[in-house]
């Protein structure tokens, strides 16, 4: 085998090994334990299953239905200030990692 070749299969597989060792260190979530944190979150985004309080004038989605994956990476992009919303900002900013997840479950398990 070529050394370039290696050198592409070692990157190859570093690169696996770390997204898999990313995905090892995300807490698992729990809807239950979401059940007492959404109150903040149906302010805006509406109750699961309905429609958004502010679905025209502010475009809010809905977060029912969401993949987790999907909306801990959002809760992520705006604690870290990399998604721009002030308030979206502050909220994320007080959520913990296992905050995020058990959101992320709870929010992926309802309907759109």
């Amino acid at each position: 085998m070529s050394h370039p070749r290696v050198i592409a299969i070692v990157a190859a597989l570093s690169a696996v090994c770390a997204a898999a060792n990313a995905l090892a260190r995300q807490p698992a979530g729990e809807a239950q334990a979401a059940k007492n944190k959404i109150a903040v979150c149906e302010g805006c985004h509406g109750i699961a299953g309905y429609r958004t309080a502010f679905p025209v004038v502010y475009h809010v989605p809905k977060l029912g239905g969401q993949q987790a994956a999907y909306l801990v990476k959002a809760l992520e992009a705006y604690k870290s200030g990399e998604r721009k919303h002030p308030s979206m900002r502050g909220i994320a900013a007080s959520l913990t990692e296992q905050d995020m997840a058990d959101l992320a479950a709870y929010y992926s398990g309802k309907t759109k």
